[in-house]
């Protein structure tokens, strides 16, 4: 298959540092072409993914996040350098909409924000003209009445993510700045616990700078260690020597991509059973789950689950293959005209719900 990939403007891929949804795309990408597809990309020109790109496009700019103009001008660019392709899987939430999209190319594209009403407006629009992905079945439960397609985790390479010893003697948080990941709860749950935190996040947007001053700063004692934002070799020795990653988060996160991360060094998961952790972790065998109040109590039986199980959880539920592979199924029975556009098929939505 000849693949158009298009991410977003912001970010380029993959991320030098933060950057979730582009991970995703690099290890598609990446993935699509060992497999023997023809794959071209479309992402901001500092991008350095090692397959062809869509000429012309513009470097990453992480000061427009979420502007819309930003996006629209991003997609007419991709857009237009994608005659010639099979299939066409669109990472922004624009493209899907553009008027001037290849003829007779089915779109197929992941949801990788919540599914609040605004956004169920828009999917309920692009459905009736493509694909739509969802990233785990409690995303989808949050939108009904959005026809999805397929539900397709997250999956990652492990080839460059050593295990870790976990023998560093502190728990590790590894996230944004914001209320909605838990980092205050982290540090509150380690003081709790007693033991100490150390503290990697991305704080670039203003409202990330304001909570960390406001919310963060005024907390923050001896049991604190504040490392900053982290590139990948660093984040994954930072997780690995980690007995437990806390992941209180606040909010129904579509996909906990950092939970994965932890567990592939070896780290089990404390976090909160909301959102897709609970189609992540496995209570009692790679982390524990339970309300915000309930953590502190786990951290001392998280440093005895098998890091061993917490890693092989990895390799075969969320390998960066085996998304890959459901991905190019897809594409096959879209093309093959099985699976028709924006309808959820015998094997689609209803049997992973």
């Amino acid at each position: 298959m000849r693949i158009g990939l298009v991410a977003g403007p912001w970010i380029s891929v993959p991320p030098a540092t933060y950057g979730g949804t582009e991970r995703v795309v690099d290890s598609l990408a990446r993935g699509f072409a060992a497999a023997g597809h023809d794959v071209l990309l479309a992402a901001p020109s500092d991008s350095t993914c090692p397959v062809p790109r869509v000429p012309g496009m513009r470097p990453s700019a992480p000061e427009d996040l979420n502007f819309t103009l930003s996006e629209l001008s991003h997609v007419a660019r991709a857009y237009a350098g994608m005659d010639g392709v099979d299939i066409i899987h669109d990472h922004t939430m624009a493209g899907p909409l553009y008027l001037l999209r290849p003829e007779r190319t089915p779109v197929v594209t992941t949801i990788h924000g919540p599914l609040n009403s605004q956004a169920q407006d828009i999917y309920r629009a692009i459905a009736r003209k493509a694909a739509v992905i969802a990233i785990s079945r409690d995303q989808a439960s949050h939108a009904p009445g959005v026809p999805i397609t397929r539900v397709i985790h997250h999956g990652m390479d492990l080839s460059s993510v050593p295990m870790g010893s976990g023998r560093g003697g502190y728990l590790c948080f590894v996230g944004r700045a914001s209320r909605d990941k838990g980092l205050l709860e982290s540090v509150m749950i380690a003081r709790e616990a007693g033991i100490p935190l150390r503290i990697a996040v991305k704080m670039r947007e203003p409202d990330e700078i304001r909570y960390f001053r406001d919310a963060i700063e005024p907390v923050l004692g001896s049991n604190e260690e504040f490392v900053g934002e982290v590139d990948d070799a660093s984040k994954y020795r930072l997780m690995g020597e980690a007995f437990a990653f806390l992941n209180p988060i606040q909010w129904p996160e579509p996909f906990g991509l950092v939970m994965i991360e932890a567990l592939a060094t070896g780290t089990p998961v404390i976090g909160t059973a909301v959102g897709s952790a609970a189609e992540i972790i496995d209570h009692g065998r790679t982390g524990y789950l339970g309300r915000t109040d309930e953590l502190a109590g786990f951290v001392e039986m998280a440093a005895g689950l098998d890091r061993a199980v917490c890693r092989r959880a990895v390799e075969e539920r969320f390998s960066e293959e085996r998304m890959v592979n459901e991905y190019l199924r897809l594409f096959e029975k879209l093309l093959a005209g099985e699976a028709p556009s924006g309808v959820p098929d015998a094997v689609g939505l209803h049997q992973n719900l």
